[in-house]
């Protein structure tokens, strides 16, 4: 059993250092070709993609337009649609923000910087009434 593991051991090791070299080891640059491929296959892609947009566009404009018809003909109240500039370019704007929502550049307003700072980690707020009480002692 030694026997097996003194040589065991080196060869795991010899075969763990080539995988890391492997892993180390640069690509090479595409080929003209391989780039031409490439940029053709991210074109067709985004023409797919803006294709969809403008499909999904307009079979959310025929629903909504079924159900004001339906609106109108059994009386219901209805009020006029929101005005979008670009219904369009409204549907990949979450894709495009550079920050959380409502914090311009992903940074905390004045407002919540001069909020106090409750914590009951810190002390500076009470438990919260959900967490389990000790068990009383017995007496």
């Amino acid at each position: 059993m030694r026997k097996a593991k003194k040589i065991l051991y080196p060869c795991v090791a010899a075969f763990l250092a080539s995988l890391s070299s492997f892993a180390l080891s640069a690509l090479p640059p595409p080929t003209p070709e391989q780039a031409q491929a490439a940029a053709a296959k991210k074109a067709q892609a985004d023409a797919q993609a803006e294709k969809e947009k403008r499909e999904l566009a307009a079979s959310m404009e025929k629903i909504s337009d079924y159900w004001r018809a339906k609106a109108v003909a059994n009386g219901w109240q209805t009020h006029p649609p929101t005005p979008v500039a670009a219904p369009i370019k409204a549907l990949d704007a979450p894709a495009k923000q550079s920050g959380p929502s409502g914090q311009p550049e992903g940074r905390m307003g004045s407002a919540a910087d001069d909020a106090p700072k409750r914590s009951e980690k810190a002390g500076t707020a009470p438990p919260s009434e959900d967490v389990k009480k000790a068990p009383a002692e017995k007496q």
